[in-house]
């Protein structure tokens, strides 16, 4: 099984990608170049070119051409079509199967690898056209090339038109995060493009630009025309211009590795990192990373040199939770960068802007959820917590007629957690993130409840310790689905035990005088709390009786019967789900509501909300909620607001972000995943679109991109494991630990850190999992575009470890 790819760099090699701001600018002759020039002014040095993928005639290759006008410079081409056309065209023509993206980066890498070992030098590697060429799988060379994070020499374009083409080949590299670090053309005395691009990127950029004599025009007779070339070349190289680009290429290398070295210590003095004992960092335990790309970040590694200076690792927290459609997603990119470009960001109170009505629409009609109406944008979760908390309390204090003074608390789970601002603290029980905090104050009563997990190959629910007569002994179960088939285990009257427990808390509550002003709880999973696994049928209890319990809230007569279903008005507490982590398709499904087939009065999302680019929440409401803020009087309005209100960009990267998840569930990009033990029944791919729709919509079918064979082998190492769960992209693993489980647990570390040391000799280069614990538990949390191949990757590394 190949391992992931690692970018290239090495300390001793320097490898610059040349790509063309078009065909026939001059790639290969400014390529020839630089090879002549490296062996040159680098006598003792390796120097080598790389045509990846050509197309046409082979004595009219570029490899051809390097070893007709050179010397002792290493040259090859990795894959070759005769047909002189666009390589994804050609790649069809041949016959021959269509190579993979992944296939050529990996042998790209192979390549860069060997002459790295053969000892230092230069590698330079020619694209083919121009930099939105396609490969031969038809994705645009920009796309394809983009992993391998090699620094760029831009070859611009000296004909008419060419200094739009040359700038706009530029920005298509640099919104790619590639950085170019020369551009080489032309002095085209007509047209002069050089003098105008050379003071463009220097102004702008601060690029040198080196412009050269053209070459002598193509001679009919092939001898005289080489002899023509070879005198140009010998003519450019004794002027050593190209020498001085070089030099500039070679310092930027070694101020790159540099950079890299001193990144960790110089941070270890000036970064205050969150959720850290800075006791327990030392600065070479901090992860320098150099760029990221699908699952993956790019981190320097300095254990194994030789390897190269960077390693694969997978992002296995998600980047806290937030990645959803891989790093440095290129729609995701330009939707960011074409707000930037319409709006900035602009002032959104009193005014609004098609990105957020659009973004407010797209999540109303996601939900499917019939209370809610409107849409409140806030920075991040905690903040959009904040909102809805302010929206629940005030909401319950009119209606119950209580003054603005009035003791009001929140009903929640225990190891609940939902941000770390004063007020979303308040709502969490007292715990290891919130105890020691000046101004917390605990607000509210915490519910104990039933988990789930796989224990030695079977599905188990069971109470917490010392709960079994309120909760229930542990019960085996024969499928994941089986447990959350929440209507058929009501027709068994599976709920009834948890209605007598919540019944008689609330009663004892109210018994003692205690005010609530809403629920709130994070459906299915709670996340900072453990990775805890709730029976959703405890959760869509609890929902049920605090709706049809006005009673237990409140003296006031004229509110005590509950509302009914179809008035969509909340009723006894306003329900609010913190759908921060488990929202938008982090479990499977759009929202996580449906797995508990009860709709909440206000839910707040964020994380994957703008799938894994920036900062965004929003807190959506009922119309009921909405109306308890309308006034002729300012005061009663929700007096909440950022000064980033809905900006536009987060918006823009939020809609595209739904919608390719929406078209990737509608699609069935995730029937591979449903398929591994999962969904018992095959079913064509039109009946399993239907699947997915019904399952949009609270159909009892549950599936995991983790095998449910992992899952279940994984049960049974009970020797370290006490067990495991797998919903959507996540998997969680509950370690033993005799010293007692929870946040101050240590019993993961181990574990994260041998899948930290990884694979120094990977096949694609060095490669490790970045993880998060959180107490005995280490997780791992795929994208909604991880692959089969990244899981069995993956896979394979975590059961190696465990083992």
């Amino acid at each position: 099984m190949e391992s992931p790819l690692a970018a290239l760099l090495w300390r001793s090699l320097r490898v610059y990608q040349v790509f063309g701001a078009n065909t026939e600018v001059g790639k290969t002759v400014f390529t020839t170049l630089l090879c002549k020039s490296a062996k040159r002014n680098w006598k003792q040095e390796n120097v080598s070119f790389l045509k990846p993928v050509s197309t046409g005639p082979l004595n009219e290759a570029d490899d051809h051409h390097i070893k007709t006008f050179t010397n002792g410079i290493n040259h090859d081409t990795l894959i070759q079509y005769g047909i002189p056309v666009s390589p994804h065209t050609a790649a069809l023509a041949s016959g021959e199967p269509i190579p993979p993206d992944s296939l050529v980066l990996a042998r790209c890498r192979d390549h860069a690898a060997e002459r790295a070992k053969a000892g230092k030098g230069w590698l330079f590697m020619e694209t083919a056209g121009g930099v939105h060429s396609p490969g031969p799988s038809g994705t645009t060379q920009a796309d394809l090339y983009t992993p391998l994070r090699l620094p760029v020499v831009l070859v611009g374009d000296a004909k008419l038109g060419g200094i739009s083409q040359t700038i706009a080949s530029f920005e298509a590299l640099r919104i790619r995060g590639y950085d170019v670090q020369s551009v080489m053309l032309f002095q085209d005395k007509k047209y002069q493009n050089y003098l105008y691009l050379a003071e463009y990127f220097s102004q702008k950029y601060d690029i040198p630009v080196l412009s050269l004599q053209e070459p002598p025009e193509r001679l009919h007779d092939e001898a005289r025309d080489v002899e023509a070339m070879k005198e140009y070349y010998e003519q450019r190289t004794d002027e050593n211009t190209v020498g001085a680009v070089l030099e500039h290429l070679d310092l930027n290398h070694t101020k790159r590795l540099a950079r890299l070295e001193s990144m960790a210590s110089k941070a270890h003095e000036t970064i205050w990192y969150p959720f850290t004992q800075h006791e327990h960092l030392p600065a070479k335990d901090i992860m320098t990373i150099d760029s990221a790309h699908g699952d993956y970040f790019q981190t320097y590694n300095s254990k194994s040199p030789e390897h190269g200076a960077l390693q694969a690792s997978f992002d296995g927290s998600a980047s806290w939770w937030t990645q959803g459609l891989g790093h440095a997603n290129t729609q995701l990119t330009m939707a960011a960068a074409y707000a930037a470009g319409r709006y900035g960001h602009v002032m959104f109170a009193g005014a609004i802007h098609e990105p957020a009505l659009t973004l407010a629409e797209t999540l109303l009609r996601g939900t499917g959820n019939s209370r809610l109406t409107r849409v409140f944008y806030s920075d991040n979760g905690s903040t959009g917590i904040e909102v809805a908390i302010k929206m629940g309390l005030r909401a319950a204090r009119v209606r119950y007629g209580w003054g603005p003074n009035e003791k009001l608390g929140v009903i929640g789970l225990k190891g609940g957690y939902h941000g770390d601002t004063i007020g979303a603290m308040d709502c969490a029980e007292p715990c290891i993130y919130n105890e020691n905090i000046e101004w917390y104050q605990g607000k509210g009563y915490w519910f104990d409840y039933p988990t789930i997990l796989c224990k030695d190959g079977k599905w188990q629910i069971s109470a917490p310790d010392g709960m079994e007569k309120e909760l229930g002994p542990p019960r085996d179960f024969a499928s994941l689905e089986q447990i959350f088939d929440v209507q058929g285990r009501e027709k068994k009257n599976d709920h009834e035990l948890y209605e007598s427990f919540i019944v008689e808390k609330l009663h004892a509550l109210r018994a003692q005088g205690r005010k609530f002003g809403a629920l709130i709880m994070e459906p299915i999973v709670l996340g900072a709390g453990g990775m805890a696994f709730v029976d959703p049928l405890f959760q869509r209890t609890l929902v049920k009786v605090i709706r049809n319990s006005p009673h237990l809230f409140t003296d006031e007569q004229g509110v005590m019967s509950p509302r009914t279903e179809a008035s969509k008005q909340w009723s006894g507490l306003p329900i609010l789900f913190d759908e921060v982590f488990t929202g938008l398709y982090r479990l499977g499904r759009f929202t996580p509501s449906t797995f508990l087939g009860v709709e909440p009065d206000v839910s707040v999302n964020a994380k994957l909300l703008t799938g894994g680019l920036l900062p965004l929440s929003t807190t959506m409401a009922s119309e009921d909620v909405f109306d308890v803020f309308r006034s002729q009087e300012k005061v009663d309005a929700l007096l909440h607001g950022h000064s980033y209100t809905a900006h536009p960009i987060g918006c823009q990267v939020g809609i595209e972000s739904l919608q390719a998840m929406q078209r990737m569930d509608k699609r069935g990009d995730w029937d591979w995943a449903k398929s591994q033990g999962w969904v018992k029944t095959s079913r064509s791919s039109s009946a399993a679109s239907l699947a997915n729709k019904t399952l949009g919509r609270g159909g009892n079918q549950v599936w995991s991109v983790w095998p449910l064979d992992l899952v279940e082998s994984l049960s049974r190492m009970r020797t370290r494991v006490a067990g495991v769960w797998a919903l959507g992209s996540v998997l969680a693993v509950h370690l033993k630990d005799e010293a007692g489980t929870g946040y101050s647990s240590n019993a993961a570390l181990g574990l994260r850190d041998a899948l930290a040391q990884g694979e120094a000799g990977g096949s694609n280069g060095p490669c490790n999992i970045h993880s998060r614990v959180l107490g005995n538990v280490i997780y791992l949390m795929a994208s909604q575009t991880t692959t089969r191949e990244g899981v069995e990757q993956l896979a394979k590394l975590l059961v190696n470890n465990l083992e």
